[in-house]
């Protein structure tokens, strides 16, 4: 008795998909679930039932549901990519991820043949667990959370188990490294040893194994090329390093360069035409940063939500120059948003 609906709003620039969900559960027992977000990306996952409910109960909150956002646009249209919920968006799976420590200068890494160097991917952390009879996805935070079907009936193909890190794009995931297979913890083992194992698992099409340059020459042609695309950074690893969770204090055996700057910031107010005001943690307290522009495809986030911006540079006690809104980022806590991230102006 499980019925599903995808929707479609396609009006200027904003190309948005919902996509609502009743699923059985147990015995007559019902979650009606949903997912959103820009057609093609990561999309948002929740539900409308916090528990079990008939299914009467259901198709009438399903009904509603759909009836809302029939009216305010949506339509349906041709079936895209078929919504997988987790119905665990809050359940810590205790898997932790390596975060990294930036670094102003590349140069050094690039010229080092202890490091390899790869593209820093512009969209959002993202593990993949997949065991006997199981693919989950999980974030940086450790959360179970959903994921587009195309990733994870790939990641169900494989004959191993597996756990892999990377970073979803859209409906892909570039995946940079293997930390579980076979049910063998092999985060121990040396980067250049894990990295050889990931690829050897013949990963493709919505699960790509990212690029790696391993010496001067192809760091510096990588380096160059991302630059010149106006990708978001590139990735310092030291090949004989082990896989260790959390962020160092300082320095790291994994480390980032990037080409502007970027910075998670707290909305504090909704301003008037599609502008929020933004704040950034210093103690214990909220440091206004200035205000940015929501881009008329990108829905208007609620205050309190954490979202990144990429700005110029910022001034001493001062606003954010030039900041871009980039998008939610509901995978950050406060710990993320300190007024120690933003990158100054020099002075002089």
């Amino acid at each position: 008795m499980s019925e599903k609906m995808t929707l479609y709003f396609k009006q200027g620039s904003s190309d948005k998909v919902y996509k609502a969900s009743i699923e059985e559960v147990g015995s007559n027992q019902f979650l009606v679930n949903f997912a959103y977000g820009r057609r093609g990306a990561t999309l948002k996952t929740g539900t409308k039932t916090q528990t079990p409910v008939d299914y009467a109960s259901a198709k009438k909150i399903y009904d509603k549901l759909l009836k809302s956002k029939t009216e305010k646009g949506y339509t349906p249209g041709e079936e895209g990519s078929q919504y997988v919920h987790t119905d665990a968006d809050n359940r810590d799976t205790g898997i932790q991820c390596q975060l990294l420590n930036v670094v102003e200068e590349p140069e050094q890494f690039i010229n080092d043949k202890a490091w390899w160097a790869q593209e820093k991917y512009d969209g959002k952390r993202m593990l993949i667990q997949k065991k006997a009879d199981t693919v989950i996805a999980i974030n940086r935070k450790g959360i179970e959370v959903g994921a587009p079907d195309t990733i994870l009936e790939r990641a169900n193909q494989l004959e191993q188990t597996v756990l892999l890190d990377g970073e979803a794009v859209g409906e892909k995931l570039f995946v940079f490294d293997l930390l579980e297979i076979n049910d063998t913890d092999i985060r121990g083992n040396a980067y250049k040893k894990r990295l050889t194992q990931l690829e050897e698992l013949g990963l493709n099409d919505s699960i790509i194994v990212v690029e790696t340059a391993k010496t001067k020459l192809k760091k510096q042609q990588l380096y160059d090329r991302l630059k010149a695309a106006d990708a978001e950074g590139i990735v310092f690893k030291k090949h004989s390093a082990s896989y260790t969770a959390g962020r160092p204090n300082s320095g790291g055996n994994q480390l980032k360069f990037k080409f502007y700057a970027t910075a998670s910031v707290i909305v504090t107010a909704k301003n008037a035409k599609r502008s929020v005001a933004v704040a950034v943690m210093e103690g214990e307290n909220k440091v206004p940063v200035g205000n940015v522009t929501i881009p008329p495809n990108k829905d208007i986030p609620t205050v309190n939500s954490i979202v990144e911006v990429r700005y110029l540079y910022a001034y001493k006690g001062g606003n954010l120059y030039q900041p871009i809104y980039l998008g939610v980022r509901d995978d950050m806590g406060l710990e993320e948003c300190f007024i120690s991230q933003l990158k100054y102006k020099p002075e002089g």
